[in-house]
């Protein structure tokens, strides 16, 4: 049984083609659960009659910006906060046509949940595919697929045995920890948030008793203390002595007032004196925004990283990455970029391109010399200065990179670092 915090918060995204109902299905969501305000409704309902429709056009409560609105596709990330008496969310609405996938990439790497929209009529397709690939790549834990338009496929238990089948064997071999399947029709409401009448051999719950009770707690990492350094806060007491407290987003572990301390990249030692969170706490947890101060005075700046003593990272210059090109221009060999990692930056260069992997077969094609947009691909990274990191499947905060163009600031690539000692990553 599910363990629920009450006010724990799950960060969601939608995946899924153009025309699979992403926006439609958290505007039912959304509708059904009675969170939307009465002018956003009355906006809504006036947007839709000028369209045509009969009835309210639900997916223009997320499709928020006017160029989405005219092409009827959703382009940019639009991020929702909801909450429910059992939890709170925040969900980000991604895009679903291919020319967008680095916004899919930005909502779905803070992701536990990803929501996969399929078309019950036109079956997986490729984008389908894709962004599961992408979501199991960004270490999002748990995959729930919502085989949508059942309506449209005279609610066939036999239709959504079938894409169940498929999408099963094609996400077994990801990384996912837990995959659901749902049936649902997101304009009629079917097991949105009500259960469906029309589908009474399913009877595995709807889409908001999923969400509700899926367990995040357990995929956070409550042993190896990782606090990367933001801010350094100088604060002047009442008699006049100086004090430094760090501040950052804890990314990993427990850290407690007493506990003994390294600092990267100078190795030195100390404890924490006090920790703050908002107020003067004794222990704090991730994803806290946390100050702390410690028992000596060092010199610790924006990039270094606080860590356990016995618990740390790696530090090395050369990065084996899986990386997802995201700039029209191709990512080769040589490429100079500047890497951004946790709170520190380096330069940095796209040293080989091992492979680039085939998003529908899996496959991996070793005879190719750079990545075009969108493709995705190992690759190696030597940086300027070392970087403190674990691999991408046991911290996604300190095994995250981004990779951007040195001279125009231009985002080039997302990527994941890999532990090459880890026999059982799959990439």
């Amino acid at each position: 049984m599910a363990v629920i915090t009450s006010g724990e918060v799950v960060r969601l995204c939608t995946m899924g083609s153009v025309d699979d109902g992403k926006s439609t299905l958290i505007g039912r969501l959304l509708h059904d659960c009675r969170l939307i305000l009465e002018d956003q409704l009355t906006a809504v309902r006036d947007a839709s009659m000028r369209r045509g429709w009969d009835g309210l056009d639900l997916s223009l409560i997320t499709d928020g910006l006017r160029a989405e609105r005219e092409q009827g596709i959703t382009i940019d990330v639009a991020y929702r906060y909801f909450a429910t008496p059992r939890r709170r969310f925040i969900l980000a609405d991604t895009p679903g046509h291919v020319q967008y996938t680095r916004n899919t990439v930005t909502g779905a790497s803070t992701a536990q949940v990803a929501l996969l929209l399929v078309d019950a009529e036109r079956g997986i397709g490729e984008q389908a595919r894709r962004h599961a690939f992408v979501a199991s790549l960004l270490r999002v834990p748990h995959l729930v697929v919502c085989v949508n338009k059942m309506d449209k496929v005279g609610w066939s238990e036999g239709r959504f045995a079938e894409l169940r089948e498929k999408l099963a064997r094609f996400t077994s071999v990801l990384s996912f920890g837990e995959v659901r399947f749902i049936p649902i029709s997101a304009l009629r409401g079917d097991n949105v948030v009500e259960e469906s009448r029309n589908m009474p051999w399913y009877d595995g719950g709807t889409l908001l008793s999923c969400i509700e009770t899926i367990e995040v707690a357990a995929d956070r990492d409550l042993v190896d203390v990782r606090l990367p350094v933001q801010f350094v806060i100088r604060e002047r007491g009442t008699s006049g002595a100086a004090g430094r407290w760090y501040a950052g987003q804890l990314a990993a572990g427990v850290l407690r007032v007493g506990d003994e301390v390294a600092i990267l990249p100078s190795g030195l030692r100390s404890k924490v004196a006090a920790l703050a969170n908002g107020r003067p706490v004794d222990q704090v947890v991730p994803p806290m925004s946390v100050r702390l101060t410690l028992t000596d005075d060092l010199d610790i700046s924006r990039g270094d990283m606080i860590v356990r003593v016995t618990d740390q990272p790696s530090v090395l210059r050369d990065l084996d990455v899986v990386a997802c090109s995201l700039a029209p221009m191709p990512l080769r060999e040589g490429t100079r970029v500047v890497l951004l990692h946790t709170t520190r930056s380096t330069p940095g260069t796209v040293a080989s391109i091992r492979y680039r992997i085939d998003v529908n077969t899996l496959e991996r094609d070793p005879a190719v010399s750079e990545l075009g947009f969108n493709e995705i691909g190992r690759l190696t990274i030597r940086a300027a200065s070392p970087l403190f990191y674990d691999s991408y499947r046991t911290n996604r905060a300190t095994g995250g990179l981004i990779l951007v163009d040195e001279a125009t600031n231009a985002t080039v690539a997302a990527a994941m670092i890999v532990d090459p000692s880890d026999k059982e990553e799959s990439l």
